[in-house]
């Protein structure tokens, strides 16, 4: 997917780590990438997680392990009405990769690697590790190098998940960054709607051929697909948040009949709406 390049290297350049709270209204979609790995921990929040060609919810307590250059975002829920915060740790391939060949660092760098497609860490229970990743951004110096490389030591010891695929390929560059960004945002504020391929194709004049040809080899899925996934995404959300029918569901979530949503549904998550809901109550 193409993404914007984003820049860090001003944020902090008395630092080898840059550690910083972000407070905001809400998470706005912005699918962008750069060449520094980034942990980021959410406070405060709820919506979609996008890392390469992973689309998943997230909530309160979300910690994420990015590698160089994997395009990602965070959006917020859109009936979302609190505020959100998180932790975001940057830090580069070049201030890392001496240590990484020493002897104790073998499980790090385990992690760090897998990074390359995103993962996520299992953070139930684990207090002093959001302790420590909650305040890092208050330290500075040795204090913050020490606490920096406990808190790695920490994570190369728990449970993970990898978020994009092994077949996903980057395609960063700036050719097709304002288009794609145009064509994803408009698929984010309209998927509870009707999302129109001919209106899609129109944002950055090119017939729906080209246009899908475009789609496909920039975000690694047809556009329709890409529209599901999101779609499914918001349906997980309000089955594990509301008590609302799964018809109604369906319906709010973009989708123009019951047995097409439970068809994509059952295709994405490989279980029925319904048992998705026992599941998670």
């Amino acid at each position: 997917m193409r993404a914007k390049l984003e820049g860090i290297q001003n944020k902090n350049q008395d630092s080898s780590i840059v550690c910083y709270e972000v407070a905001v209204p809400s998470f706005d979609f912005f699918w962008h990438y750069h060449p520094e790995f980034e942990l980021t921990y959410i406070l405060k929040g709820k919506g979609k997680r996008m890392v390469g060609d992973s689309i998943e919810n997230f909530i309160e307590g979300d910690l994420v392990l990015l590698g160089p250059s994997l395009p990602h975002t965070w959006v917020s829920n859109n009936n979302e009405t609190e505020s959100c915060k998180a932790i975001v740790i940057q830090f580069s391939t070049f201030f890392i990769e001496p240590f990484l060949a020493l002897p104790e660092m073998k499980a790090v760098k385990n992690v760090l690697d897998k990074s390359i497609f995103g993962v996520h860490f299992n953070v139930n229970k684990q207090r002093k590790l959001i302790e420590m990743v909650s305040h890092l951004h208050q330290l500075k110096g040795v204090s913050l190098i020490t606490s920096f490389f406990n808190l790695l030591e920490i994570l190369a010891r728990l449970k993970l998940k990898t978020l994009a695929s092994i077949s996903y390929k980057k395609l960063n560059g700036k050719e097709h960054d304002v288009r794609i960004n145009k064509i994803l945002l408009y698929i984010q504020n309209n998927f509870k709607k009707s999302v129109n391929l001919q209106t899609a194709s129109n944002l950055v004049y090119l017939s729906q051929s080209a246009f899908c040809k475009f789609f496909k080899r920039s975000v690694g899925k047809t556009f329709s697909d890409y529209v599901n996934e999101i779609r499914v995404a918001h349906a997980c959300s309000l089955l594990i948040d509301t008590d609302k029918s799964i018809s109604s569901i369906a319906a709010i979530s973009g989708f123009d009949s019951l047995a097409y949503f439970n068809r994509v549904f059952i295709k994405k998550k490989n279980k029925q709406p319904s048992v998705y809901r026992k599941l998670y109550n």
